[in-house]
C-alpha cells in the first residue's frame, strides 16, 4: 500500500476515485502522460487493494476503496505513535544531564 501511496500522480488518482467511480480513460484526460501510463498507475492502486475496477461496456471504471484507505490510516496512526514515542524519549535522554560531567 505504501508503494503505491508513494507516487503524487497515484494519491492525485485515488482522491478522485474516492469521490467517485472514474473510467480510466477519463482520468488519464487529467494528466499529462499517456493512457498507458496512468493504466499503470491505475494497476499499481488496484493491486494494492485501494482501487477496484469494473467493466462497463468497453470501459472501465475505476472506485476508491474507503476501507482500505481507512486501514491505511490506521496504519499510519499507529507507526506515528511508536515514532512520536522514540522522540520523546531521545528528548528525555538529551535533557538529563551527563553523569560523566563534572560540576566544576
Amino acid at each position: 500500500m505504501f508503494h503505491a501511496l508513494a507516487d503524487r500522480t497515484r494519491r492525485d488518482i485515488l482522491r478522485r476515485v474516492l469521490a467517485g467511480e472514474h473510467s480510466v480513460s477519463a482520468l488519464a484526460a487529467s494528466y499529462d502522460m499517456s493512457f498507458a501510463a496512468v493504466q499503470k498507475h491505475v494497476a499499481v492502486l488496484e493491486k494494492a487493494g485501494l482501487v477496484t475496477k469494473r467493466r462497463s461496456g468497453r470501459e472501465a471504471l475505476a472506485s476508491g476503496d474507503v476501507e482500505a484507505v481507512r486501514s491505511v490510516r490506521s496504519m499510519l496512526l499507529e507507526l506515528e505513535a511508536v515514532w512520536r514515542g522514540r522522540i520523546a524519549r531521545i528528548d528525555e535522554l538529551i535533557a538529563e544531564p551527563n553523569p560523566h560531567e563534572r560540576n566544576e
